[in-house]
Parts: C-alpha cells; structure tokens; sequence
C-alpha cells in the first residue's frame, strides 16, 4: 500500500509535478506473516489456560489493526496498490519520444506530459504545462482544428488535423500534426484522451518542393513540340498533354474530366493496332505505329505514334505511355518522306486487311483494319503472332501452300475461302502475293483479307429464296392441274351417291372414295399454302384469344406425355389474318414438337410486343423495321441438326418415318405466314430444342382500307343461313377448258333446273355472249385458260354487259389474279375443288341475290 492525497489523478500516470510512486515490499509481507504464526506456536506450548490471555489480547491487537486500516482506507490516508505493476520499458519511451505526448482527464487537466510535449507547447516546466486549447488560444488558425480535436476527445473518437502557426518575426512559421484518442477501451481509461504534437515543417517542406519539381516537369511535359497520352488497359484516356489536345482542338479540363477514349481520337480502326501487341509477362515493349487521330471537327491529322507497354508478371498491360509525333508538320520538300507518309495513311486506312508474313506464318506488320479483325474473332487470335491463329483449323492448309509458294516468288496465287476462327461463322477470302526477293528473309509474302461473311449470307439466302421460289411455282402448277382432277373425281363421285341408296353393297366404295378426294383435297391446300396462292379470309385476330381457344385441341393432340404451356403477353396488339390458316400453323408445329420429344416434354408458346426498334436486329435479316406480333412455340425436344435447318420449310422434306408425315407441315406453316405477311425463323439445338418465332405484322385500323373479310368460298364475313333447296332456274354460261370437268359441272347444274351453256375457253365464251344477246344470267368462269384467261374475259364481258354476274373457279388463290382486274370489279369466287352441293349452292346465291 502507498499513500497518496489526491484521487483525481490517474493510477497509471503521476502528476507531472509529482516524483515517481514506491513500490511496496515482499520481504516485510513474509516478515509480518512469519512473526504471527511463530506468536502462534509460542502460545500452543504454553497450554491452554496459560495462553487464553495471550490469545484474547493478540486478536484484540489484530482487530485495533484492522479497524484502523479500514477507516485510513475510508479516508483515503492510504491504498491498495493497483495489481499491476508499472512498465519499465513503456514509461521511458513515452518520455523520451520524439512527438510531444500528454495525457488529459475528463476534465482537461494534464495528468502526464513528456519533454517534447513541454517544448512545442514552449512550457518553461511540469509546473507551467498547459492543454492542447490553452496553448493555441486566440490564434485564429488553429482554434476550428483544435475545436474539433476537443469535440472529439469528448466523444471518445480518434481525430488528426495539420495546421500552419505562423511566426512571430514573420518567418514562414511552421507546421504541426496534432491528434487525439481514447487512452484505452475500458470505461475508466476512456475518460482520458492522449494527445500528440509532431512538428512537420520540415516534411511539409519537402512536399512543397517535390510538389514544384512536378509542376515543372508537367510543364514542360505539357508544352513541349510533340504529343503525349496515356491509355489505360481499358481503352480510356489518363492523360494528355496540352500539346496534343491543342492539336485535337480539345479543351484540356475536359479530358481531364474522364469519359474519352482512345478510339475516341484515333480514326478509323487505328485504335486496334495500339492493342494488338502480343503481351509478354514482365516484359517493355515500344511499337511504332502510323495513323491518323481524328479532330473534334472530324478532320484527322497523320502522325507517328511511339507506344510504350509494360506487361505485368501475368501478362496483364498497364497503362501506355505513347508520344505523338505530327508528320502534317514535317518538312515537306523531302518527297520521299511524303511518299511515306502518303503511303501510311493509305495502307491503314484501305479497307481490305492486310499484313505481311515470314515463311512460317508469322505476322510481321499488319494495319489497322487486320488488327481489328483478328480482335473481334477472339481476343487469344490478337494475341497471337501466326496468322493461322484467325482461320478455322480445317482451312489452314490451304493458306499455308498459298504462302509457301509466295515464299517462292511464284506468282497468280488463287485466292483461298477459308472460315474464320470465331464464337460464330465467319468467312474470309485470302489473296496471297510475294515479295521481293530481297525481303524474303524477313517478309515471305503479302496477305490481303476480305471478309465475305455478309456476302457468302446474302448469296445463301438469294439461293433458298430462288428454290423456295421455284418449288412453290413448281408446287402450285401441280396444284392447280391435280385440282382439276379431284374436281372431276369430286363431282363425279357425288352423281354416284346420289344414284345409290345407303343400302347399296357399293355405296361404301362410293363414301370410301369421296373420303379419299377430300383428303386430297386438303394436301393440295397445304401445297396452295406453301405456294403462298391460297384463298385467305383474314379478320382481325386477338392472339391471345384464339391460342386460348385453341388450348383444349392441343392438350388431346399432345397427349399425357407432352405438358403445354401458354404464356400471354401484356396488352397484344391485334393483327389480321385468316383464323383457319392461323390455327393450322399453331397445330402443325405443336405437332411437329410432339413428334421431336417421344419420351415427352413441355411446349411452350409465347406472345409478345415487338415494337420497331427491337425488329432491326441482326438475327431478323430480310425483316423491315416495324410493329410485330410475336408468336414463339419452344419444345425440349431432340432439336433439328444444323445441316438440314435450311432445308425444313420445302415442301415433301421430312425427317419421318414412311407413312408418318407428308413432308408438308412445316411447309404449310412457311407459306401460310408469308403470304399473312408476316416472317418466320427458327432456331435450334440439338438435344435441347427447337424454338419457331412468328412475326405477324401488327394491325392498324387507321391503315385498314380493305373490304369486309371474306368467309367461306367467297360469301361476305356474316353467315348466311344454309340453302336447302338447291334447285333454280336462269341460263348458266360454262367456260372451263377441262372437257371433262365441263360437262360433269353442266350435268350438275342441268340436275338443278338450270340451262347451260358450255365453252372451253374465253374467245368461245364471248362468242356465245354475242349470240344469247342478253339471255345468259350468270357466266360461271374458270380462271387459267388458253387463248383468253378469266380476268380478261370478265373484262371484255363487261363492255357488253355491265351488269352480268360472274362467278370464277379456281385452284389459285382469289387475291393471285384480283390484282390484273380493273378497280372495283365485282364477282363472286368459287375455290376448287368443290363438290356439286357447293357448285349449286354457289350458283343458286348468286343468281338470286338483289
């Protein structure tokens, strides 16, 4: 225990007025606790009467001890000592520190300061050792920084200002460093702040100067005669001098702002060549390039760029160090440096990729345009010397013969088509040529590249639209002709139901036979529908509405296995098509997609907005810019191999087995959508699916100046109610080239009650309107005829008699020959083939209508 008078001071410092504390003593605790247990000892031997009174006394003489311990601890006339004991080490360090160090308390008294603390503070001793505030008080460029030092000793937090005192016989003053913390974390510790005051002025001293030197260096660097930048690994400008902006007519603060990048000031694909270094770890390149960097008024000035690169351990670039030198401002009386700089600027800026090569291959120089190509195939093929690197492996044959017979000065190379190396499929068309013989030591031969990606796109897709083209004429000339005979077969199938009871032992052969016609029937649509010369009725179509009506018919033809799905777009817009044609297209690639996943799946259709700007991508080649309805039928199944795609929508290809598919479902789903309008495009993976996207053009009333929509074989929109009797009266004139279809379709209508007259062709038929003089009532007109076609003789037909009725029949559809009609012209149509009933029905309608 040690006294001490005064309890505010802190247990681990001493005033700074006061000297060292004592330590107390081991031996004189052993000293007090042997003399009692030997008083013990002593009064054991005595007995127990004899030492009673020795006992009673001895505690009482502990007890007064105590007690009077107790109350001196009260008081605080003296103390525990703490339990730990004061460092030897620490306490020196603190004193003899460089930094002033002093220890306030809550109150802010200075319970500890060293001799430094006294210097800076200029305290004269312990005794005249003042705090932080009352030192620098009323100098006004201290007190905000020593205010906030305080209001942070308060809170317990940790702060640092700088500040300048200025002297007193106008010398520059000095610097001080002046910071606060918490002596420690517990809660009696946090109620003293430790304060430091480091002197550094001369610190400060030399920052100011290094700060000059830089200046200066900047200066010079900004205004010397040539250009200087710095493009970081990213392609953006850290730097440039003022030389260089002036000649960009830049304002430097705004370069300086951030945002500009190399490409930026570089014209044309320049900016490739200054990342076309091939990088090597821990290595400093300098390449010398030629090119021209683009003004802010677009006009470009030619200069010599010296790039400086330094390449980390793992290859990464770090920022260039590039200087530009202006060749517009050399002299130019020397014509061979003009020539060169003539030459330069032509042979970066051509747009054919060109670089020169040695015998092995390796890339020696190339300009701008070849390295930008060779980046954007894959960023290894710009790191890499060879120029085999940018062509698909198989292809690399060809080149290497084509450069080995440069090598040997050879001349007329054939060019060499050969795929790039890339993400996707790209083409490149490579003209080899020598050297001379001097350079060929370094330089084998020259290599011009061509891109010819879009060119070989374009010629694929002229090719398949030509075939398309030539198999849908194909397909519907067949058409047309087979329409002719299922007519016939048709009508004449119906005479011979009507001449047999449903008792006859043939008039199942008879239903056997018109079951088969129909059947026929509907793959000549689907051939009409490929050839895009169907009849269409188009209506304005909700989308949304007819998949949902449509989704119970796919559930049954999906079956258990295959789980549909329909996910409707927000807000559709509406578009105008014909409704059968529409559901056949969702029916038949359903059923395509239930076909490509026999172990079962999920189909999924999609609709969606496509508002113009999202039409122009490039994956929608030959779509115009404008507002799409999309329509997009995904399956999981095996997917379609790359080397059939192209082939999907002809008509009669098919991947199925005989008798499971005619080839013409997809087909259908082609011609039916380009002749809505609309576009089609697939996409593919093997193994994971196969998605069909259909774009239908959306529909605007505002534009809409079409007739009513057509329903039916030619009767308007509206049902009309069923004829029952079929039987009339009127002379019918017959013009149809088919001999036998002509007098199948006279009988028929002769059953009905109706007179006919037969012509096989338009110059018979004028012929016979002549003759009549006004007695025929309606011309029934099959449209592809010989000598004169349909449209030209309801021309003519009409000169005579503009109020005669025409009804056409054909296996084209209405709209293909409408277009070669006069305006306005009025006539009814009749689809082939037909059945008698349909023929009369057509017939009896017409006639009687006001």
């Amino acid at each position: 225990m040690t006294s001490d008078q005064d309890d505010n001071k802190a247990p681990s410092f001493a005033p700074v007025h006061e000297p060292p504390r004592r330590g107390g003593s081991i031996f004189l605790v052993l000293l007090v606790a042997g003399a009692i247990v030997a008083a013990a000892i002593w009064m054991m031997t005595l007995g127990r009467a004899q030492a009673q009174p020795y006992i009673l006394g001895f505690l009482a003489l502990l007890a007064m001890i105590g007690l009077f311990t107790l109350f001196a601890f009260a008081a605080g006339i003296i103390r525990f000592a703490g339990g730990a004991t004061e460092d030897p080490i620490a306490r020196p360090i603190a004193d003899h520190a460089f930094d002033g160090l002093a220890v306030t308390d809550s109150r802010g008294h200075v319970v500890y300061a060293n001799a430094a603390y006294l210097a800076v503070t200029g305290a004269s001793g312990p005794n005249d050792v003042r705090p932080v505030e009352r030192v620098f008080i009323g100098n006004p460029d201290v007190s905000e920084a020593v205010f906030r030092l305080l209001k942070a000793a308060r809170e317990g937090k940790r702060q640092q200002e700088e500040v300048r005192i200025a002297g007193s016989d106008s010398s520059h003053g000095r610097w001080l460093r002046m910071r606060v913390r918490p002596l420690g974390g517990g809660k009696r510790e946090q109620k003293f702040a430790v304060w430091s005051i480091a002197d550094i002025t001369r610190d400060r001293e030399r920052q100011e100067d290094v700060f000059q030197e830089l200046q200066h260096a900047i200066e010079y660097l900004d205004h010397a005669p040539c250009g200087f930048f710095s493009v970081n690994p990213a392609g953006e400008l850290v730097y440039v001098n003022a030389t260089l902006a002036n000649w960009l007519d830049y304002d430097l603060a705004e370069i300086g702002s951030g945002g500009l990048k190399v490409s930026d000031i570089v014209s044309g694909d320049g900016a490739a060549l200054l990342t076309s270094i091939v990088p090597e770890p821990g290595e400093v390149k300098t390449e010398v390039f030629d090119v021209d960097l683009r003004m802010r008024g677009g006009k470009t000035v030619p200069v010599r760029l010296y790039h400086k690169l330094a390449f980390g351990a793992d290859g990464v670039p770090g920022a260039s160090r590039t200087l530009a030198i202006n060749r517009a401002q050399e002299d130019n009386s020397d014509p061979q440096r003009a020539a060169e700089v003539r030459f330069m600027r032509f042979f970066d800026h051509t747009p054919m990729a060109i670089a020169t090569v040695d015998k092995a291959g390796d890339i020696v120089r190339a300009n701008a345009r070849f390295a930008k190509l060779a980046q954007s195939l894959s960023p290894a093929n710009a790191a890499s010397k060879s120029i085999f690197s940018i062509l698909n492996e198989r292809d690399r044959s060809q080149l290497t013969t084509a450069i080995a017979r440069a090598a040997e000065g050879q001349g007329d190379i054939a060019p060499v088509e050969a795929m790039l190396d890339g993400e996707r499929e790209r083409w490149g068309q490579f003209f080899v040529t020598s050297v001379e013989q001097d350079s060929r030591d370094t330089e084998a031969a020259i290599v011009y590249l061509l891109e010819t990606t879009e060119k070989r796109t374009l010629e694929n897709h002229l090719a398949q639209s030509q075939k398309m083209q030539a198999v849908g004429q194909l397909a519907g000339g067949i058409a047309h002709d087979f329409n002719n005979v299922l007519s016939a077969i048709m009508m004449a199938n119906d005479f011979l139901l009507n001449a047999h009871k449903p008792t006859d032992p043939s008039f199942q052969d008879i239903i056997q036979i018109k079951q088969n016609a129909t059947r026929a029937a509907a793959l000549v649509r689907q051939l009409l529908a490929f050839s895009r010369k169907q009849t269409l009725r188009p209506q304005v179509l909700d989308v949304g509405d007819v998949l949902s009506d449509l989704n119970v018919l796919l559930k049954r033809l999906l079956g258990e296995k295959v789980k549909p799905e329909v996910i409707h777009g927000r807000d559709l817009w509406s578009v105008k098509a014909d409704l059968s044609q529409f559901e056949q297209v969702i029916v038949n690639l359903a059923v395509n997609a239930r076909d490509a996943m026999p172990d079962g799946g999920k189909l999924t259709i999609k609709t969606a907005n496509v508002p113009a700007k999202d039409a122009e991508r490039p994956q929608y080649k030959g779509m115009p810019a404008a507002d799409y309805v999309l329509i997009e039928v995904s399956d999981t199944g095996t997917g379609i191999p790359p080397e059939i795609v192209d082939k999907i929508f002809e008509p009669f290809f098919s991947t199925k087995e005989v008798g499971k598919g005619t080839g013409l479902g997809l087909s259908t789903v082609y011609g039916i959508v380009k002749q809505t309008g609309g576009f089609v495009y697939v996409d593919s993976v093997a193994n994971l699916g196969t998605t069909f996207r259909i774009f239908l053009p959306r529909y605007s009333p505002e534009a809409d100046t079409s007739e009513p929509a057509i329903g039916g074989n030619g009767a308007a929109s509206s049902e009309k109610p069923r004829v029952q009797d079929l039987t009339g009266q009127g002379t019918i004139l017959l013009v149809e080239d088919e001999d036998g279809l002509r007098s199948l379709n006279a009988r028929g209508l002769r059953s009905r009650g109706y007179t006919v007259i037969e012509a096989a062709n338009g110059v018979e038929a004028m012929e016979a309107l002549e003759r009549e003089e006004g007695e025929i009532d309606l011309v029934v007109s099959d449209v592809v005829m010989p000598e004169m076609d349909g449209p030209t003789l309801l021309v003519e037909m009409r000169k005579k008699n503009p109020d005669l009725r025409i009804v056409f029949v054909s296996g084209y559809a209405e709209d293909a020959f409408e277009k070669s009609l006069p305006e306005n012209e009025q006539f009814d149509f009749l689809a082939k083939p037909f059945t008698l009933s349909q023929l009369v029905a057509k017939v009896k309608e017409t006639v009687s209508a006001p």
